[in-house]
């Protein structure tokens, strides 16, 4: 297949995407769970394409991802929150101090800035040692960050432990579509730039990409930094789809969601942290809601139904897929236009000729 008709084909399956999810939103109710699904499945991608690049791309581990979401969250309400709102929001801190408002697009630009600039900040005395020093330090500054944001001391800054709220929202599906595919869009080109392929390298053998020239310091610095940025947009998004931002809300537990999409999805597979994203958000918020209620069979209460029991179920399913897809659902494999013709068509990839 060509390159043109390549083009062309990717043209019209993003075309044919948008005009679906359009159609749906049209159809159905605002309130109709699918919406939902669609919305906060979009945002999870972003976050999880984000922290795949670090984890599985770069092999670097790192436990932070709730603490740059709660940056990129915070800074974007509180720099577009209107003015003629802000003394209702900021009402236990004479109006807080902070007395202009900014554009969405600069503000979600701004919430991945700031969240980069606490990841290179981490990143100086972290990344020059080895093992899984990340990991523990990344940890430590998402609950550091979520204790000083509800600190009063940063109340008129922060609002303390009060919601943030009034900010602007989304009330279309094709935003956090539109947002997220874009910011996706950029971090393939960067794995599949040079630099992508210095990430892959010093995930497969450290000492061998050192040996190759490849400064091993500023390409961690810069898969760290690039990974928080599109997690403080993801925050952004959330806080939209959300409606108001809460520092508690953002605990070790929403870096383990993630962590665990990226592993169903495939560890260094964009697209199947994509679909375990829609997978998980669609079992946790929709499919199995069910279980969590009562149900009666004429005088006859079924047994286990009740609340909390999704929780139980979803966690088997999980422990299943760890088990007998240890690699995940897609491994470290992409769907490609080419795969999916040869699919259709019956043919085999043919094995490439040795020199």
């Amino acid at each position: 297949m060509s390159t043109k008709t390549k083009t062309i084909i990717s043209v019209l399956l993003i075309a044919l995407l948008f005009g679906g999810v359009w159609l749906l939103e049209q159809t159905l109710p605002a309130g109709s769970i699918v919406l939902t699904v669609l919305k906060k499945g979009a945002i999870f991608s972003l976050i999880a394409v984000s922290l795949n690049l670090l984890n599985g791309f770069t092999g670097l581990f790192s436990l932070g991802h709730a603490g740059f979401m709660l940056v990129g969250a915070y800074t974007y309400a509180i720099l577009t929150i209107p003015q003629e709102s802000r003394a209702a929001v900021y009402q236990y801190y004479d109006g807080g101090i902070i007395d202009f408002s900014l554009p969405v697009p600069v503000a979600l630009i701004l919430a991945g800035v700031m969240a980069g600039v606490f990841a290179f900040l981490i990143g100086l005395p972290v990344l020059r040692l080895k093992s899984d020093y990340l990991a523990i330090a990344s940890l430590g500054f998402a609950e550091i960050i979520r204790a000083i944001i509800q600190f009063d001391g940063f109340g008129p800054i922060t609002n303390g432990s009060n919601v943030l709220r009034s900010f602007p929202v989304f009330h279309s599906v094709l935003f956090p579509f539109a947002v997220s595919g874009l910011c996706i869009a950029i971090i393939c080109m960067l794995i599949n730039s040079s630099y992508g392929r210095a990430f892959k390298a010093i995930r497969d053998d450290e000492i061998a990409a050192e040996a190759m020239g490849i400064n091993l310091f500023m390409h961690k610095e810069m898969a760290l930094v690039t990974s928080a940025f599109f997690a403080g947009i993801g925050g952004a998004l959330l806080a939209m789809f959300q409606m108001v931002v809460q520092a508690r809300a953002f605990t070790s537990a929403m870096t383990y969601e993630i962590l665990l999409i990226v592993v169903i999805g495939g560890i260094g597979s964009v697209t199947g942290s994509i679909i375990a994203s829609f997978l998980f958000i669609a079992c946790s918020e929709w499919w199995l809601r069910f279980l969590d209620m009562q149900h009666y069979i004429g005088d006859f209460a079924v047994p286990l139904l009740r609340p909390g029991f999704r929780m139980v179920v979803f966690s088997v399913i999980i422990m299943f897929v760890v088990l007998f897809y240890r690699r995940g659902i897609m491994g470290n494999k992409e769907f490609s236009l080419d795969a999916i013709y040869n699919f259709i068509t019956g043919k085999k990839r043919k094995p490439r000729k040795e020199a």
